[in-house]
């Protein structure tokens, strides 16, 4: 039997990061011997999906990178510093033979200590606006991959998003039936599923909401997931005893492949990892990106929104009427959604989980 590689993965903060570091580990472990440590921070979510997916976990000290002058900035130095020592000394304990980083606050420590230890390091872009502790590890870093075609990085090559087998592998045909009587929806008819993220998003709950009554009405059932906090009392399932449909209301979904394979449409954000996800099965979706941040949200839809495979509505503009005109408009055409769900799985591929472990294996034995 070969020895084990030794690899380091960093990445943490949100989803975004922590998905697909995860996805990769488990290629990675299914493909070969392999031995992972993790590094993420203390105040990620990396924490708890980490450890939960089985994966060893080291923390470092968080090092913000701010992009206006402010008391952090001043502080930049000293934090960083520190924080790559601390890096440094993981990846000697460890022995790695190559780093792989996707992002968040922990990573620009670690491609710098990587660096000052001449340690080949991939890194991995999710979204089409690159985080800046990416841009800055890309200027240095052996392989650059991206999600997106469209990503400003230099040297990068397009590879797509890694996500974990039960969603790159998922038959939605298959496992309707069984999806929809876990949730207590019916088995024929038309469903939406609703989604915000693991938190909720207010804008799309209250759109939804305000909209039940019209969307049973139609014939039309709903999951939501309203995140774990906005479950309430008042937040309760409802029936409509003349078309069958039903209202679903759940805090959290923690087999999102199930969530998925109930739907016929989704409303999401259009973070980067909803954005592959669906498009990877074949599920069309409306996208309400974020209005915050850099805008990357909507970028990340951009090429569905294109090739006509996506729905986008601006969150400013997600009323209860539009929601239920979009809704009621595009479940009434099962040739539109046929062609959306076909025209998806053409764009994306289910890959790049298997294409990024061969990556890092192949720096890790010194090959590329």
């Amino acid at each position: 039997m070969s020895e084990p590689i030794r690899v380091i993965l960093a990445g943490g903060g949100t989803a975004g990061h922590t998905s697909p570091l995860i996805a990769t580990a488990e290629q990675l472990t299914a493909t070969g011997p392999v031995e992972i440590l993790c590094i993420g921070t203390p105040k990620g979510l990396e924490t708890r999906v980490i450890p939960d997916a089985g994966l060893s976990l080291a923390l470092i000290p968080p090092v913000p990178l701010p992009r206006k002058p402010s008391r952090d900035l001043i502080a930049l130095p000293l934090r960083l510093r520190n924080a790559v020592r601390e890096a440094k000394a993981l990846l000697r304990e460890h022995r790695a033979q190559v780093v792989a980083g996707f992002g968040g606050y922990v990573s620009l420590p670690v491609y710098l200590a990587a660096r000052a230890e001449k340690i080949p390091l991939v890194i991995h872009e999710g979204n089409v606006v690159a985080g800046l502790a990416n841009k800055v590890g890309a200027r240095f870093a052996d392989a650059v991959v991206t999600s997106f075609p469209d990503t400003a990085l230099p040297r990068a090559r397009q590879l797509g998003l890694p996500v974990r087998a039960a969603i790159a592998g998922l038959d939605r045909d298959r496992r309707r039936a069984e999806a929809r009587a876990h949730f207590g929806l019916p088995g024929e008819g038309r469903v939406v599923l609703v989604s915000g993220g693991s938190q909720g998003a207010r804008s799309l709950n209250a759109a939804t909401t305000a909209a039940i009554d019209r969307l049973l009405a139609a014939g039309i059932s709903i999951l939501h997931v309203v995140g774990p906090a906005n479950l309430t009392e008042d937040v309760v399932p409802r029936d409509n005893v003349a078309t069958t449909a039903v209202y679903r209301p759940v805090g959290y979904v923690d087999d999102m492949a199930q969530a998925y394979s109930a739907a016929d449409v989704m409303l999401g954000r259009a973070g980067a990892g909803t954005v592959m996800e669906t498009a990877m099965i074949g599920l069309p979706t409306i996208f309400v990106p974020l209005p915050h941040g850099n805008g990357e949200q909507a970028r990340n839809a951009e090429f569905l929104i294109r090739a006509e495979a996506g729905l986008m509505i601006a969150d400013a503009d997600l009323t209860a009427d539009v929601l239920v005109d979009r809704l009621t408009a595009l479940l009434a055409d099962p040739q539109r959604l046929r062609a959306m769900s076909d025209t998806c799985r053409a764009l994306v591929s289910a890959g790049a989980a298997q294409a990024l472990a061969d990556l890092i294996r192949t720096l890790a034995e010194g090959e590329e």
